[in-house]
C-alpha cells in the first residue's frame, strides 16, 4: 500500500512594523486606496534593522515543530524556500537547521520564486515517504529589502513573512500529495527580476543600486501568464488525483494578486468562498505566502481529516505548479 504523508505541524512568522496602504501612497502620490483596488492588499509587515532571514524563518518552524510535538532528534530534512537568504553563499538552511537543534536533518536553500514552497512541499513529500522520517520545509522571505520604491508596480507588492509546514509519515494512503503539475516558461525569464548581483552582471564599484533591486517590465503580462500558468497546473494536478474543482474543500494559491486567483477559480468552476485569503493584511510574500495562509487558515478553522487542498503559484522565472493535499 502506498504510504501517506501527514501535516503535523503548522507555524508562521512576521516581522513587527505593519505598514499600511496610506503610507505607500503618500510616498508614491497615489491616490487613497488605489492599491488596494488593484491588488486586494491593505497592509503588509516589513523587517526592521537587525531581523533576518534566517531569524524570520527559524520563529515559524520552531512554532511549526512545537505544533508537530514531534522530537526534533527525528527530522530529517530541513528545506529553505527563499529568494532573499541571509548572504549569497552560504545557504541559510543549514544555518536555520541549526538554531532549531535539528542535529539530525540535512538542510538546502531552494530558490524557485513565488512558486518555491510548492516544489520544496513536494520535494519533501517525496523524502517522507522514502525515508519514513519527518521533513521541515519553510518559505521565507524580506523583499522589504529588494524593493525599488521608485517602482510602483513593486513597491506596492512586496512584504516580508515565513511559514513551515512539518510533515510527518503517515499509513493513511489519502494524506499528502495526492496530485501534482509542475510548470515553467523561460520565455518569461526577463518580466520579473532582480538584474544585477548574480555571476551573469556581478556586483562592482560601478553597479548602481537600483540594478540590485526587483523590477516588474511588465505587470499586465505578469498577471495574464501567471493566472494561465495556475490554472492549467490546477487543472493538472486535479487529473492527476482524479478529482474535480468541486471536491477541493480549501483553495490556498499564492497571493500575488487578489484579481489573479479569483481569476483562476472561476475559469476552473470553483466557488470563490473556498479560497484562503491573506493578501489583505500580509501583502505578498512570494514563496511564504502559502505555508503563512495554511497556518493562518488552519488556525482560524482547524483542518479536519478528509479535507482536500489545493495549493497553486506562479512567479519569476516563470515557474509555477499546483499540488493538491489530502488531510
Amino acid at each position: 500500500m502506498r504510504p501517506g504523508v501527514r501535516i503535523a505541524g503548522l507555524g508562521h512568522h512576521v516581522p513587527g512594523r505593519k505598514v499600511a496602504n496610506a503610507e505607500i501612497e503618500a510616498m508614491l502620490d497615489l491616490e487613497a486606496g488605489w492599491i488596494e483596488r488593484r491588488t486586494g492588499i491593505r497592509s503588509r509587515y516589513w523587517a526592521q534593522t537587525g531581523d533576518t532571514l534566517s531569524e524570520l524563518a527559524t520563529k515559524a518552524g520552531h512554532k511549526a515543530l512545537e505544533a508537530s510535538g514531534l522530537p526534533r532528534s527525528h527530522i530529517g530534512l530541513v528545506l529553505l524556500a527563499t529568494s532573499t537568504p541571509d548572504h549569497l553563499l552560504p545557504p541559510s538552511a543549514p544555518l536555520v537547521a541549526h538554531k532549531l537543534a535539528l542535529a539530525n536533518a540535512g538542510a538546502v536553500d531552494l530558490a524557485g520564486a513565488c512558486a518555491g514552497f510548492v516544489y520544496a512541499l513536494a520535494f519533501a513529500d517525496g523524502f517522507v515517504r522514502l525515508q519514513n522520517k519527518p521533513a521541515l520545509v519553510i518559505a521565507a522571505n524580506i523583499l522589504s529589502r529588494r524593493i525599488n520604491m521608485a517602482e510602483r508596480a513593486t513597491a506596492v507588492l512586496f512584504a516580508d513573512a515565513a511559514g513551515a509546514v512539518v510533515l510527518s509519515p503517515s499509513d493513511r494512503p489519502s494524506q499528502g500529495i495526492l496530485g501534482a503539475s509542475m510548470a515553467a516558461e523561460g520565455s518569461g525569464y526577463d518580466l520579473i527580476q532582480i538584474p544585477a548581483g548574480g555571476s551573469n552582471r556581478p556586483f562592482g564599484p560601478e553597479l548602481e543600486l537600483a540594478q540590485t533591486q526587483m523590477t516588474i517590465a511588465d505587470g499586465r503580462a505578469v498577471f495574464t501568464r501567471a493566472a494561465r500558468m495556475m490554472t492549467a497546473s490546477s487543472q493538472g494536478a486535479l487529473a492527476a488525483a482524479g478529482l474535480a474543482a468541486q471536491d477541493i474543500s480549501r483553495f490556498v494559491p499564492h497571493q500575488a494578486n487578489a484579481r489573479i486567483f479569483d481569476a483562476v477559480c472561476d475559469t476552473l468552476g470553483m466557488d470563490r468562498d473556498r479560497t484562503v485569503r491573506t493578501i489583505a493584511e500580509y501583502g505578498n510574500s512570494s514563496a511564504a505566502t502559502i505555508p503563512l495562509s495554511l497556518s493562518i487558515s488552519h488556525a482560524e478553522r482547524p483542518f479536519r481529516p478528509g479535507e482536500t487542498l489545493l495549493l497553486a503559484a506562479a512567479g519569476a522565472g516563470l515557474t509555477g505548479g499546483a499540488l493538491i493535499v489530502g488531510i
